[in-house]
């Protein structure tokens, strides 16, 4: 088993429809325990089950995984902000504040305009 290397180098996703809970370690680079304890913490992560409890996880799974790794591992995130990035709150956060820089510029360019013609 692999420890965390903390980089970006993850190996590439098989053109696979399911893969098991060792599987999905190897590639996000992440111990069994840790994605059982992301599927509590993140709702949106949730492998299929069958037979006798055994994860099968689908390629959107493993993309979000490595999300949820780069979140935490690479951007230093807590659980709960990762969770908040996840659920699309960041990123409205993050909009609004590009939103209120762009009426900014808006303005500021009306000004200079209004400066040109006078």
């Amino acid at each position: 088993m692999l420890e965390p290397s903390h980089n970006n180098e993850l190996p590439a996703i098989p053109g696979k429809r399911y893969f098991t809970i060792g599987e999905v370690s190897e590639l996000c680079d992440v111990k069994p325990h840790v994605l059982r304890y992301w599927e509590q913490e993140f709702p949106q992560l949730k492998p299929v089950k069958r037979r006798g409890n055994r994860r099968y996880y689908q390629r959107q799974d493993v993309i979000m995984i490595r999300q949820i790794r780069s979140l935490l591992y690479d951007q230093g995130y807590t659980i709960g902000g990762a969770r908040l990035q996840m659920s699309g709150a960041g990123a409205a956060e993050d909009e609004s504040k590009s939103g209120q820089l762009v009426r900014q510029m808006i303005s500021e360019l009306e000004e200079v305009l209004q400066v040109l013609k006078d």
